[in-house]
């Protein structure tokens, strides 16, 4: 070894310990833990304020449905309200679910009207028609085959009476 490499690094071992021995820290240790548990957050006595006269924004419809209030100054200002429409489609049951090879259907239709039901995709793409039929009013059990064809998975059954459609969620096996 050359004698300026032998000084160099004798000079940078010296350096490094005169430097060490100035701090009160050691230079290549971590801080102790202890350390940092006597930090203290500051404490914050006032949450900001906002200052402005936006008036608070309040839904006149909630998620399709009227509320209370609003539902009794219509009453009040509409006395010749017309009387709703009836309802023609009721469905009672949809079993067995999940569906093996057979969905069995106890529905109730107030008037005659065409029934049509369908298997739906996620997605709302037809799959299969079950049936397509005019139906005489009264409760009624209808029993329909799945088809083989139908991969497992879950599907929406659409069963539609006049105007009135009725979506069930079904499981096939």
């Amino acid at each position: 070894m050359s004698k300026t490499l032998k000084i160099a690094r004798l000079l940078t071992f010296f350096c490094i310990i005169s430097i060490s021995s100035f701090c009160s820290t050691v230079v290549f240790a971590q801080k102790q833990d202890s350390i940092l548990n006597s930090i203290r957050a500051k404490r914050i006595n006032k949450t900001p304020q906002i200052k402005a006269s936006v008036p608070t924004y309040k839904p006149r419809y909630n998620l399709g449905f009227i509320q209370y209030t609003d539902l009794v100054s219509l009453t009040k200002t509409n006395s010749q309200t017309p009387a709703k429409p009836e309802k023609i489609l009721s469905v009672l049951k949809v079993y067995p679910n999940p569906v093996d090879d057979q969905v069995n259907l106890i529905l109730r239709i107030d008037k005659e009207s065409n029934l049509s039901v369908k298997i739906m995709d996620l997605l709302g793409n037809e799959v299969v028609t079950l049936t397509n039929e005019r139906i005489q009013p009264g409760e009624q059990t209808k029993n329909y085959t799945i088809p083989n064809r139908l991969n497992t998975g879950i599907y929406f059954l659409k069963i539609s009476a006049g105007p009135e459609t009725v979506v069930k969620r079904i499981s096939v096996l």
